[in-house]
């Protein structure tokens, strides 16, 4: 099963899982770059705004086609209960349909992270998702290990 890990980072947290569970599976990975300056106090809180709202953003040009691939992992922040901008873009760009789909969230306060990313994609299957807190990262060791379970039970058997 030929798998692509997409991730979209501001703090270093998504990367960190999403490079761990491409490692853990063989996979192909993909960053998603939003084009808006994130970075700081205010930006962070117009972020958070942003994707309350369902805002897009502009990302950067992707080089990896879905098509290619049968497992889909989307790793990301959770902004205010909701997905990130720029996954949002990416997802409204790119059809996943017929496609199984894992999702990994860094974050415990989903609010309704999941369902509104789910929407995003109403023809895919997902098979899996997972949530691990920035504070539960923080320990690389720990949390490759648990990543590394999450990453057996989305091999085929």
């Amino acid at each position: 099963m030929k798998t692509l890990v997409i991730y979209y980072t501001r703090t270093g947290n998504a990367k960190f899982a999403a490079e761990t569970i491409a490692t853990e599976l063989g996979a192909d990975i993909e960053e998603v770059i939003d084009l808006k300056n994130r970075q700081g106090r205010l930006a962070f809180l117009s972020a958070g705004r942003d994707a309350m709202s369902g805002k897009e953003t502009e990302i950067a040009q992707t080089k990896r086609a879905t098509a290619d691939y049968d497992l889909i992992i989307i790793t990301q922040p959770v902004w205010a209960g909701s997905p990130t901008p720029a996954i949002r873009t990416y997802l409204n760009k790119n059809d996943l349909s017929g496609k199984k789909v894992a999702l990994f969230f860094t974050d415990s306060k989903l609010g309704q992270a999941i369902e509104k990313t789910k929407a995003l994609m109403p023809n895919s299957t997902f098979i899996a998702e997972l949530t691990m807190p920035a504070k539960a990262l923080e320990n690389k060791e720990e949390a490759k290990k648990k990543i590394a379970e999450w990453c057996n039970t989305l091999k085929p058997a």
